[in-house]
């Protein structure tokens, strides 16, 4: 079900509404192909996949929500509207005797694309949501935060008076990863795979990829104590779920092991979904309060990101090793 994840904060004053209230407020904005002049449309559509089921899913009790966000769009290169707008001031140019001004050639620009619209090719995508409503965590499965937006922006106009915040970790996830890289040693329920991007701080930006290659080795030491970076780190929880963890704190390539589904090979169907909704959002409740946990706990407000704790000492960072970058995504 999910490949990635972004985490979020829900804010405590706000109480989840009734199902059925939900499923209606979220019928309201389902999703509805893209007319023929519209370039992009996106709305909800059944975590199941089945015509006709329910906008919002309800697993574990009512513990955990599921919710499916489809976006469909227009593909209309550019090179084709500049084009089309090209013809179309040379007609102009041929039969009033003059050359369409910046102003002329914008209309030109808006009436090419609205003309070429109904003629592209659409592509579609979808985004998988997941409220944790016991831990008061929301989880979008987006490769990127700007993604994620188009679905956060709906889902709060969809649920009346939800907040929402990205989930800060009281040390950055950049300065744990390199802690863990210099010392071996990561927290017991977390190892440590075989898959890691360094980055260089200076103007040069340059990076050291290794996959399927050992970590623990005096090279990737060097490497951190001449000041790069460490932006993403494969690693496996408990034996049951690998990720890549990323300095900003967004889980991707998540892969259940074997095992975690062990059982599950006779499900087909309704019972299918069921088994793996649950399964997921109770690997995934368990993992996130542990990684959590790993990168010093929820920062608190107005408390700064600390420094220190799992930072590796100053004789293995370089004086000018900036743990905190400025991060263009929740970092977690």
């Amino acid at each position: 079900m999910f490949k990635n994840l972004i985490v979020y904060r829900i804010a405590t004053d706000w109480q989840p509404p009734e199902l059925t209230a939900l499923e209606a407020e979220l019928a309201s904005s389902a999703f509805v192909p893209c007319g023929a002049s519209q370039p992009m449309s996106l709305g909800w559509v059944p975590p199941r996949g089945q015509p006709h089921a329910p906008l919002v899913e309800s697993v574990g009790g009512g513990r955990h929500w599921l919710l499916r966000l489809k976006v469909e769009r227009k593909l209309l290169p550019a090179s084709v509207v500049k084009q089309r707008v090209e013809e179309m001031a040379a007609q102009i140019e041929q039969t009033a005797g003059r050359k369409p001004g910046k102003k002329e050639r914008g209309e030109l620009k808006d009436q090419a694309t609205q003309e070429l619209l109904p003629m592209a090719f659409t592509k579609t995508s979808a985004l998988q949501l997941w409220l944790d409503l016991e831990q008061r965590l929301l989880c979008v499965d987006a490769g990127s935060a700007k993604a994620a937006d188009e679905a956060l922006s709906l889902l709060v106009r969809s649920m009346d008076g939800m907040a929402l915040a990205p989930l800060h970790t009281a040390q950055s996830p950049q300065q744990v990863m390199a802690d863990w890289l210099v010392s071996g040693e990561p927290p017991v329920v977390f190892s440590v795979d075989r898959e890691c991007e360094l980055k260089s701080t200076d103007e040069m930006k340059s990076v050291v990829r290794y996959a399927r290659h050992p970590l623990d080795t005096e090279e990737v030491r060097e490497h951190i104590a001449q000041g790069k970076r460490p932006t993403r780190l494969a690693l496996t929880w408990g034996g049951r779920v690998s990720f890549v963890l990323t300095e900003t704190g967004q889980l991707k390539k998540l892969d259940f092991l074997d095992g975690v589904f062990e059982g599950q090979g006779a499900a087909r169907g309704e019972d299918e979904f069921d088994a793996d909704a649950a399964i997921l959002t109770g690997e995934l409740g368990r993992l996130l309060p542990d990684l959590i946990e790993a990168l010093g706990g929820e920062q608190q407000p107005g408390i700064p990101a600390s420094e220190g704790g799992a930072a590796a000492s100053p004789a293995t960072l370089p004086a000018g090793f900036d743990p905190h970058p400025a991060p263009d995504s929740p970092p977690f």
